[in-house]
């Protein structure tokens, strides 16, 4: 076999590889922001149906969550669902509400969890006295003003709830740009509920 000749052919079968990896590299990316962007769409759905009344309307059939809250931050354009539970699985589409023995209606504190890179990524820009809205499914909205931003690290701190107040807790790691996610700190923010329910 011509050295010559073989040349072209390997050239062209290592293009013609390099453009099947590189397309399908594009199709997995593209998949990944069509997946969010039909779950959302989901999200909604079953947010409507639990304010009609449905309890634990399942976004999708096999869905292991559903949504209790709907989260606002008028300052930041956030309009999110949330969704029962703080699990990865769960996260992944949403911010997951701590799960407590009282129903997100009715809990004095309410905390609520979030990937730091995806959904609760605006928490890096929220200040003291934003206003933070939380519709739930009572059909009753709470609104909340932040009250202290602090990092708390996992391994020796607590949340560190007041009892005489109600409050909206957001958590999420920390830091914001880590390489690595899932180190020991937390940024947390601690909103206190105005008025009454």
């Amino acid at each position: 076999m011509n050295p010559i000749r073989s040349t072209p052919r390997m050239l062209t079968a290592l293009i013609v590889c390099l453009l099947t990896i590189g397309l399908w590299q594009l199709g997995e990316g593209s998949w990944i922001y069509a997946k969010a962007g039909l779950a959302q769409h989901l999200l909604q759905r079953a947010w409507s149906r639990t304010l009609a009344g449905e309890a634990g309307a399942k976004p999708w059939p096999w869905a292991d969550t559903w949504p209790v809250a709907r989260l606002l931050v008028p300052s930041q354009h956030i309009d999110q669902i949330v969704l029962e539970g703080a699990y990865g699985r769960t996260l992944a589409f949403g911010p997951g509400h701590v799960e407590s023995a009282r129903p997100i209606g009715s809990a004095d504190t309410i905390i609520l969890t979030g990937h730091r890179d995806t959904h609760f990524s605006f928490l890096k820009r929220l200040r003291q006295s934003d206003v933070i809205e939380l519709d739930t499914a009572t059909g009753i909205p709470r609104q909340y003003r932040v009250k202290n931003i602090r990092i708390a690290d996992s391994r020796n701190a607590s949340i560190g709830i007041e009892q005489d107040q109600s409050q909206l807790v957001l958590v999420t790691c920390y830091p914001f740009d880590a390489i690595q996610a899932g180190g020991p700190l937390r940024y947390v923010v601690t909103a206190t509920m105005e008025g009454t329910p």
